[in-house]
């Protein structure tokens, strides 16, 4: 049967928040805070992203709001600019296709028809884009400020897509895998080491045969 296949970008086809947990590794070291554990200080950085929204500039800001708010010397005007240049090196990482993704891509686009959804800042997931090399093997590529049911199902919709044939395949149990499974789609879920911290969260759907697991994106050349 041909399917309708979403596939998530950032840590499902390409590496991503590895770079940013760099980031704040060094930005720990250099707040080096003399009483909060970096743990500590993480959940100070959760609740500032939660707000922000996606993307390096969001991200940007929100380690100087963090930074404002922890900083246990009179902040500079070069403290916040480290900030950026945290951000710079982010942006300025080579695209790293995951291992299996262009073989895997080149098997299914013939068979189905690929759909790449990511979400994010527009400017920087078209870049990112364009730097994978991965778009020709898409139908459609589309961008959303956020994943949740109502934007699966907005897309059923628009697309004309049937639910018993479209599956939604990502990393991200908040984004990528519940809420496609809540608007009725099926769904692969294919964990990565690295997923963001508030994208993780429990599956929560009873396994009725729309979700599958995987360990890594080669395989998904097994099932479809």
């Amino acid at each position: 049967m041909r399917y309708h296949v979403l596939i998530d970008g950032d840590d499902t086809l390409w590496e991503n928040n590895i770079y940013f947990e760099r980031a704040i590794e060094a930005f720990l070291a250099f707040l080096n805070h003399s009483s909060l554990a970096p743990e500590e200080v993480r959940v100070v950085l959760d609740e500032i992203e939660r707000t922000q929204g996606y993307g390096t500039a969001n991200f940007v800001k929100s380690l100087q709001e963090t930074y404002l708010r922890l900083a246990e010397r009179p902040v500079q005007s070069e403290d916040l600019a480290q900030m950026e240049e945290f951000g710079k090196q982010i942006m300025g990482h080579p695209m790293q296709v995951l291992d299996g993704v262009r073989e895997t891509l080149t098997y299914l686009a013939p068979r189905h028809d690929l759909i790449l959804l990511t979400k994010g800042d527009e400017e920087e997931q078209r870049l990112k884009i364009e730097n994978s090399g991965l778009a020709h093997y898409f139908q459609h590529t589309i961008i959303v400020q956020e994943k949740n049911t109502e934007t699966y199902v907005r897309l059923v919709e628009e697309l004309g897509l049937e639910r018993p044939e479209t599956w939604m395949i990502g990393n991200s149990p908040r984004s990528d895998i519940n809420p496609a499974l809540r608007a009725g789609l099926h769904a692969v879920y294919i964990p990565h080491p690295h997923t963001w911290r508030l994208e993780r969260e429990d599956l929560g759907i009873e396994d009725d045969g729309r979700l599958v697991q995987l360990t890594a994106f080669s395989e998904l050349r097994r099932y479809f």
